[in-house]
């Protein structure tokens, strides 16, 4: 039977891919802030296990976690789940206003 041999192959390749996914190391708190028509919502750091830095804003009173500033389309209930989800994001925004490959920030040394 050669189902066996290719069903662990695809499972071994699946798990593999999961565990090169950037995942969060920490969360940090920054500052509460407040939008010009008087919402308030909180700013964290994420701090990702590939060297890079996301900001994370927290909505009607931590409720609502969202990557970056707005509190639009890319929110989660769950501050783990926002925190993951902007760690994984492939493409970022540079400052000419594409998209870019997402780098680490620093390398590891020792």
């Amino acid at each position: 039977m050669k189902l066996a041999p290719w069903s662990a192959a695809i499972a071994l390749l699946l798990a593999s891919a999961t565990s090169l996914a950037a995942r969060p190391t920490s969360i940090v708190f920054e500052s509460n802030a407040e939008t010009a028509d008087g919402r308030l919502y909180g700013q964290y750091t994420v701090n990702c296990n590939d060297g890079r830095s996301v900001e994370l804003t927290a909505w009607d009173g931590n409720r609502k976690w969202c990557v970056a500033t707005d509190s639009g389309e890319d929110c989660q209930k769950k501050q783990i789940s926002a925190a993951r989800h902007a760690c994984e994001q492939t493409e970022l925004v540079g400052p000419d206003g594409l998209a870019t490959q997402a780098r680490p920030l620093a390398a590891y040394s020792r």
